[in-house]
């Protein structure tokens, strides 16, 4: 089975130690994307699925592994998600009758590859799962960060892909000037 992760923020420039079996390629499915999640462990904020948002382009990479169950782990491990939190790695053929995610169904009917996994990490503001914070929130809060917080913080927005062009980071842009890395490259497999 050949099984693909599909990336779209971090994952791009640093996917240690998720096993790579190529290079990120560009043409993923498009999915609806925007910096919503306030991270546990780290002063980004995050970019991730967000229902309701613009539908954004993605890129995928082969995973050294032709199981499943090994490439969840390794993204779960990746992404520091907890053993007892399986919903927030999606997966084509999904995982206990998750509900599957069509957009992504039909790319990878389309494309021929098997398999699928991705970081279904919802949104996340002011500790409460799933709340989506507003575009003044969003760039209040970021404002707010100093010192290597901030510099961490501008660095993700910075780095994501020019062409996931979202709301929330247009307005990031145009109020604290944080504009993409235009020569920033994904990391190639080691």
């Amino acid at each position: 089975m050949n099984i693909v992760c599909i990336a779209w923020g971090s994952l791009l420039w640093k996917p240690h130690p998720l096993k790579l079996a190529s290079n990120w390629h560009p043409g993923g499915p498009r999915l609806p994307l925007e910096y919503t999640r306030q991270s546990d462990d780290s002063p980004e904020l995050a970019l991730v699925l967000c229902e309701g948002a613009c539908p954004m382009p993605t890129y995928w990479a082969y995973l050294a592994t032709q199981d499943l169950d090994t490439a969840r782990t390794m993204l779960g491990t990746r992404e520091k998600i907890a053993a007892d939190r399986p919903d927030y790695i999606g997966s084509i053929p999904p995982l206990d009758g998750a509900r599957v995610d069509a957009r992504i169904q039909a790319w990878l009917r389309e494309t021929g590859i098997d398999a699928a996994v991705w970081t279904a990490l919802p949104p996340k503001f002011d500790g409460v799962s799933g709340r989506v914070p507003s575009t003044d929130e969003v760039v209040a809060w970021l404002s707010s960060r100093s010192g290597e917080q901030r510099v961490a913080a501008e660095d993700y927005i910075r780095r994501t892909p020019a062409h996931i062009d979202t709301r929330y980071r247009r307005a990031i842009a145009s109020r604290l000037g944080w504009r993409s890395l235009r020569d920033a490259h994904v990391t190639q497999r080691a």
